[in-house]
């Protein structure tokens, strides 16, 4: 079993950038496939990217291609998300969570196992 602990949400004007953390705590972080999802205000929960075990291979949603970058330390047990060239529509709830050892990067939510807690993230206007 893996925890996760979500950081680095804020208010920033449109254009800027964020870069939100996860940490793990538990098992052995480098075992699990790890993605980052969004739930703007009132609507449902979507994928924004995901990152192999490994770090080797990663996978976007086209509505962030281009401008977030996620990336892994195993050695610190964590997994980032750069946010740049934010926009109004990426105001969310962004959580992170994990699959142990899946050969595929999951774009649905119900392929994970893990779950954090959440941070927000507010782009203002």
């Amino acid at each position: 079993q893996v925890q996760l602990v979500e950081s680095g949400g804020g208010l920033v004007q449109a254009g800027g950038s964020l870069r939100l953390s996860c940490a793990a705590s538990g098992r052995t972080f480098s075992d699990y496939t790890t993605g980052w999802f969004r739930q703007p205000p009132g609507k449902e929960r979507h994928f924004v990217a995901g990152i192999s075990w490994s770090g080797g291979n990663t996978y976007y949603a086209d509505s962030v291609k281009g401008r977030f970058t996620i990336s892994r330390d195993n050695a610190k047990n964590t997994v980032y998300l750069q946010m740049y060239s934010l926009k109004p529509e990426d105001t969310a709830v962004y959580s992170c969570a994990a699959r142990y050892r899946s050969g595929s990067i999951w774009s649905t939510s119900d392929k994970y196992d893990y779950w954090g807690q959440g941070t927000q993230v507010t782009v203002s206007s």
